[in-house]
Order: C-alpha cells, then structure tokens, then sequence
C-alpha cells in the first residue's frame, strides 16, 4: 500500500493527531537545549493522551545518576541518546505494559543538543531519536537521526528542534511503512538553511529490508545534508563523531568501476601521507569519496540508478574501504566541511586531471574572490595535495610537468615550495595508460582482457553478480 506523504500537514496539527491517538502514548526526555518538543504537543491540545511523562536531565550529575557516565566526556552524542532511550523505554514499559499494554502502542522520546552559545561560536548540533511499538506488545523499533542547526538564533534554532521532533515522532507512527517517505517527511516545514541532517538509523524487525546506505545517499539527493558517511559494514556514521580529531586522506572517485589505478593510487598515496612527519599513523581514517556529481556523470545529468550506486559501494566496502557521499564539487568545498572537524592534516590524493582542474578559473566564477579565494580555504589549511601521474602522448604528466597559466605560475610555485602539493613518487607504470571507461565498455561488451586492469576480488564479484552490465546469465538457487 502506498503511504500519501501530506506535506501540508503543520506541526500543530500533527502533534495534535498523535494526541487524539489514543494508541500513541509515551514519554519524552530531553536535555541541552531541546526541550521543545514536548511543548508543541502541549500546546496542541489534549497532550494528557499521548504524555505519560516529560523530563529533562539538565545538569550533568543528574543525568549521570540517572544515565551513566558517558566515557569521553560528551554528553551531545549518540552513547548518550542510546542510554535515555533505554532507561527511558524500559522504565515505560515497567510500569505501563500490564495497565494499558493491550491497547497501546508505548514509545519514548528523546534527545541531546547543544544550541548556539552567546559567542556564536560553537557548532550547534544534536542526537534525536524515537523508539517506538507498531503494535501492543509488540518489539521495539528505533529511528534515530543527527542534525546541524543552521539558524543564527537560539530561539530560532529551538523552534526548529521542535519541528523536527514531531516529524519524526509522526513518521514513526503514520509512515512507518515506508522508510522513505518517513525521511522525506522529518524536514516537513523546515528548509536546509534551518537545519541538517547528516545521519540517519533504522532499527528494529520492521526495518531489517533497509539499506542505510540508500538512506545515506538519500540525504544528499534531497539536499538533506551535503555529506553522509558508512563504514565498510554498511553501518551509517555520524561525519562529525567518526572524523573528529583525526588524520584525513581521501581518494575521490567514480569507482564504476574500481580499478587498478585506484588501488595503486590509494595505497602509494596513502603510504607517502603516513609518512608526512605531523601525521599520527595511529590516528589515521582512510575514504574513498562519490561526488553527487560522479553519480550523475554518464546518465545524462540523472542520478544514477540505486542498484548501480550500490554495486559501487559493495565493493568498495568489500575492499575494507570507509565510503563518504558529499555534495562538494570542488575540493576547497570538501576542505572546508573536513577543517571544521579536525584541525589534523588532511591529505587529498588526485590525479593529475584534477590538478589541471583545480587551476582552471572558470571553475570559481560564482566566488567573488575567484581561484584566490578557493586556494586560501584549500591551502591555508593543514592540506596536502598528492598527485598520482598520468600517461599523455607517451609522456608521463606529473606535478614537475605541469604548467599552469602564466599569471599563476608563480602561486603554483609557491604552493610546491612550501610542501603542499607534492607527486605520488611511486606508481606502476602499467596502469597510467588504462581509463575506467574503456574497461567499463569492455565489461559490457564482455570482451576479454578487461580482468587484467580490475582487482581480482573485484573481477569475481563483477563476474558473479553480473555488475555493471557485464553480460552473464544468474541461475536460481536449487531449493
């Protein structure tokens, strides 16, 4: 059955069809500077069926005493959102399940935020969740989101974590059959300058069939967030928590597929990076990266179908590799998100033609301060870029080969002379001449030879699930 996703429903009024709901009945927990969730419902009108308790932990001995401790200090995360859910759930469930467990379906609210403080400058953020019962007596599930508060108001910013509640807490309930118009539905009277959501989770028997990497690539199709991030597990990270403090080095690609360029290009690069002498080899998180743009590249400016955007990631996860989907064309824009959340170096590693690319000034015209603006957030900053080679006319292009226009020949020098653009010194000269094109077609065409240039891991995945047009023909299991 199709879910009808009404976007013009007010937060109001939604609130107010939860309370009149008297299957919905549950608490609400919230610390920081979220507590106006459970305002809205009471401001709707008939709150008492749908509140059986509101509370709000603010000061850290009180949570602690009624939470835990949290291990590294931070009480605006998702350990600490997963401790109020569960004290709060089961505590729920204690107490109400023999009262009125029949006939209801219990769930608990909850959420940690810091707003903006008086200097405006922190980064506003919060852990947002609700665990829920579809059915009396029936098993838990959980959805949990991270947003970044955009607006340049507290109360404003208030105002927005009170929407985004009853989003959620409505789409558990009335869209819970569809997990995606539940995400479309949870920026419902918000717009992304308010606020962003850069991770989101399903849990529960209900959500097993979702894949949080759709999801993922879903928040930046809808212009949810510019940045959403997995491990090779699948599993959704939040950007912030899983990059903070760290050493960055990202290879950015199509990957359709990956090659051996690739691989020979992360490794090298990588090695030269570890061996920069303010990079912690201990502290190191290694990503391969899809542009929105790549995504689009060869399906005449649509994105890419979903099956192909996953045939990408599965093997890319099967190489052990962290994957990143972002909406930054252009590297400084990376760079800049990256900054925000570790002060480390960042090491980006490029081929050639981008090298090429980020010196070409057409690129910067929306940028009133044009390239020199781009290059003061891209090399101001920790950055390395580490350039693998590329084959030309029988002659091998590298950083000492390239010539920039000549108003930029002397920023360019600059740029070499002060470490921060450097080749990736070694590379297997075999690969330079293959282009991820030609062997795509060839894995179309199904010719032979394309398994010379692919990782053999990858050729058997190509060969056996029949990945990326390769023309093979997929027998049922025997019973």
């Amino acid at each position: 059955m199709k879910i009808n996703h009404d976007q013009n429903l007010g937060t109001n009024q939604k609130a107010l069809r939860i309370n009149l709901d008297k299957r919905i009945y549950g608490t609400f927990a919230e610390i920081g500077a979220g507590q106006d969730v459970a305002a809205v419902f009471f401001k709707s009108g008939g709150a008492s069926g749908t509140i059986a308790k509101t509370m709000s932990a603010y000061d850290m001995t009180f949570s602690d005493a009624i939470y835990g401790s949290v291990k590294d200090g931070r009480y605006v995360c998702e350990e600490r959102l997963l401790s109020m859910l569960d004290h709060e759930y089961n505590l729920l469930i204690e107490r109400l399940e023999s009262k009125r467990g029949e006939s209801t379906q219990f769930f608990s609210f909850a959420n940690t935020v810091v707003a903006l403080n008086y200097r405006k400058n922190n980064e506003p953020h919060g852990w947002i969740g609700c665990r829920f019962q579809l059915t009396p007596h029936g098993d838990f599930h959980d959805v949990i989101i991270h947003v970044k508060m955009m607006d340049n108001d507290t109360v404003l910013q208030q105002q927005a974590l009170g929407i985004i509640g009853v989003n959620l807490i409505y789409g558990c309930y009335y869209y819970s059959e569809d997990p995606e118009v539940l995400l479309l539905s949870l920026m419902d009277n918000l717009s992304k300058d308010r606020i962003q959501i850069d991770m989101v989770r399903f849990e529960g028997s209900s959500y097993k069939e979702v894949d949080s990497r759709l999801m993922s690539l879903r928040l930046v199709k809808y212009g949810f967030s510019d940045i959403a991030l997995f491990d090779p597990s699948g599993r959704t990270l939040q950007p912030s928590d899983s990059l903070y403090k760290k050493h960055i080095a990202v290879l950015r690609g199509r990957f359709r597929p990956i090659i051996n360029v690739h691989r020979d290009m992360l490794e090298n690069g990588v090695r030269q990076y570890l061996q920069e002498p303010d990079v912690d080899k201990d502290n190191v998180i290694v990503i391969s990266e899809l542009t929105l743009q790549s995504l689009k590249e060869g399906q005449d400016g649509e994105l890419v179908d979903e099956k192909d955007f996953l045939d990408r990631v599965d093997i890319l996860c099967s190489l052990g590799q962290t994957v990143m989907i972002t909406n930054y064309h252009e590297y400084y824009k990376l760079v800049a998100y990256l900054s925000k959340i570790t002060k480390l170096k960042i090491g980006l590693i490029i081929g050639f033609p981008n090298l090429e690319y980020i010196f070409e000034e057409a690129n910067y015209q929306d940028l009133p301060g044009g390239i020199l603006e781009s290059f003061a957030t891209l090399f101001s900053r920790k950055v390395k870029l580490f350039v693998y080679p590329t084959l030309r006319k029988n002659t091998i292009m590298n950083c000492m080969k390239f010539n920039p226009p000549l108003h930029l020949i002397d920023l360019y020098r600059f740029l070499i002379s002060n470490n921060k653009i450097e080749d990736i010194y070694h590379y297997n000269e075999k690969n330079l001449s293959v282009q991820t094109d030609n062997v795509l077609k060839l894995i179309k065409s199904g010719e032979e030879g394309w398994e010379e240039h692919v990782p053999n891991e990858v050729v058997k995945m190509i060969m056996d699930r029949c990945l990326f047009g390769f023309p093979c023909v997929v027998l049922p299991e025997k019973k």
